[in-house]
């Protein structure tokens, strides 16, 4: 599965093969096929989130905005940086592009797990759209420095980001 979840991760579905990920993992594709049954099978249980996703933003309630919105950047940050889950997150997002099953599994990421950890540190009628919009934030720097690597981006230290995207995200908890 780690090389499974490396593969998607880097290329995305559509690139991915069964026969890729089995050649890398040193097994026979007959085998993936046997435990997995299809590519998506494969696809499914290698960026199966582990961990709890609805508890990445937990015990931010009683801090003021800005400590909060500098907790959640960076938590974000401190996740992308275990490849594991920096791997199941690019995975969804480049192959969401493509393939109805990813953007799935995406959009459920999101709305059961970070949107719900994010929604009770909004104190408005909108708080979905809001929370919504602080996870576009998040994963635009995801894109810009693990997938399309903007130089910026990628040698901005963690705490630089906290510094810069912390106050965009602070508006969108008022």
């Amino acid at each position: 599965m780690a090389v499974a979840r490396r593969a998607f991760g880097a290329r995305g579905y559509d690139a991915t093969s069964l026969r890729s990920i089995a050649a890398e993992a040193e097994v026979d594709p007959g085998l993936l096929i046997h435990y997995f049954g299809t590519k998506e099978g494969v696809f499914r249980a290698a960026l199966e989130i582990t961990g709890q996703p609805d508890q990445l933003f937990a015990g931010l309630e009683d801090l003021g905005s800005r400590e909060v919105a500098e907790h959640i950047v960076r938590r974000y940050l401190a996740m992308l940086d275990r490849a594991e889950a920096r791997d199941v997150v690019m995975g969804l997002v480049r192959s969401a592009v493509s393939n109805e099953h990813a953007a799935d599994m995406l959009r459920d990421l999101l709305i059961q797990g970070v949107l719900t950890s994010l929604s009770p540190l909004i104190a408005t009628p909108d708080a979905p759209l809001r929370a919504s919009l602080i996870v576009a934030q998040l994963i635009g720097i995801a894109m810009l420095r693990h997938v399309a690597r903007a130089e910026q981006v990628v040698r901005a230290t963690d705490e630089e980001l906290v510094e810069l995207v912390g106050p965009a995200i602070e508006q969108y908890l008022h």
